[in-house]
């Protein structure tokens, strides 16, 4: 698995930037996986396999400038502390979408619009283990025009993407590619697996991050977050937070300033003799720990629900909510048993 470091923003010289953010992936590999503006943490990217999506429809495509004309005045540059990032209206009441990593650490934000105007943000709330963050500004609603999110769910591999932002603090820019691959599996800035994201080979760079992934129909379908790069810039391998996730979590910091996620307490992967998904370690004082949950245990069943694979575990775990219990099934030294697992909340 290689390993990611978020690169320099904008601020620094483009030699520079890239420069300093080269790192050797662990395989051997040079790929780096990057974040795509400031910021502290480790992030990965894994290929899972899985199908391709459903067949979707291409009655009611936009050209790309009609798409850009479409979405444009909803991007906005962000600008926090000494570093550079993307970000899109949410809602009328001024809510701005960015990544995580973009305001992380900054006690000053400011968000510039479409007409370069400039208003100063208050961070309402971030959550590290999906890499999303929620801003707010007092501007007059003639400045703010909120984007449509879209059914991330729908997407197939070969849709036409359109990415806006601001690489490089070069605002307004726009770029247009395809999705590449569905469900990759991304790793947020505090080590939990984002899934679903979505692959494409849109032209993304330093200063994008936090940016929209729009599709055909100009609707918001993913957060531009990292790339894969040998050299630290765009190599045509760009991932996004799915809008699914975007539209979950958003809602939960508007609300509340946070977001929570139900935890099990266990590091997953597919089991390679069986369906199911193998513990690779149970984290001491978690809820696996609690059910005496071993490493080496392949889980077949959770919720009552079939478990096939590591992101299929995860997706169960995620559809609940913290304090929820649920039944657990795995199999050790060849022998099943079920027990019942009360799961807790994700630590920040």
């Amino acid at each position: 698995m290689d390993a990611v470091r978020p690169l320099p923003t904008p601020t620094v010289t483009l030699a520079a930037a890239l420069a300093a953010g080269a790192l050797i992936g662990a395989g051997g590999g040079a790929a780096t996986y990057a974040a795509l503006s400031s910021g502290n943490g480790t992030t990965v990217v894994r290929q899972v396999t899985v199908s391709d999506g459903q067949p979707a429809s291409n009655d009611g495509n936009l050209s790309v400038q009609s798409i850009y004309r479409l979405a444009n005045k909803g991007v906005v540059e962000i600008t926090a502390g000494q570093g550079q990032g993307s970000g899109f209206v949410y809602d009328s009441s001024g809510h701005i979408v960015t990544n995580a990593h973009v305001v992380e650490g900054s006690s000053s934000v400011s968000v510039r619009f479409w007409n370069g105007k400039t208003h100063s943000a208050r961070i309402v709330g971030t959550d590290a283990s999906t890499d999303l963050a929620v801003l707010q500004v007092d501007a007059p609603a003639s400045e703010l025009f909120p984007l449509s999110l879209g059914d991330s769910s729908s997407l197939v591999v070969g849709d036409q993407v359109v990415a806006i932002g601001s690489p490089f603090g070069l605002e307004g820019t726009v770029t247009s590619g395809i999705v590449s691959a569905l469900h990759r599996e991304m790793t947020s800035p505090n080590h939990f697996a984002i899934d679903n994201s979505i692959q494409t080979d849109a032209a993304i760079n330093h200063g994008n991050s936090g940016g929209p992934l729009l599709n055909a129909q100009g609707k918001v379908v993913g957060v531009n977050s990292q790339i894969e790069s040998n050299s630290g810039g765009n190599e045509g391998v760009g991932f996004a937070i799915p809008s699914n996730t975007i539209r979950s979590i958003a809602s939960q910091l508007i609300s509340s300033g946070k977001a929570e996620h139900a935890f099990l307490g266990v590091v997953l992967s597919d089991s390679s003799s069986q369906a199911g998904a193998t513990i690779g370690q149970v984290r001491t004082g978690t809820p696996a720990a609690r059910a005496a949950l071993r490493t080496g245990d392949i889980v077949t069943a959770a919720a009552g629900t079939r478990i096939n694979s590591a992101s299929e575990l995860r997706a169960v775990i995620n559809a609940h909510q913290p304090g929820d219990t649920i039944s657990v099934t795995y199999t050790r030294g060849g022998q099943s048993h079920t027990v019942k697992v009360k799961l807790a909340a994700r630590p920040a």
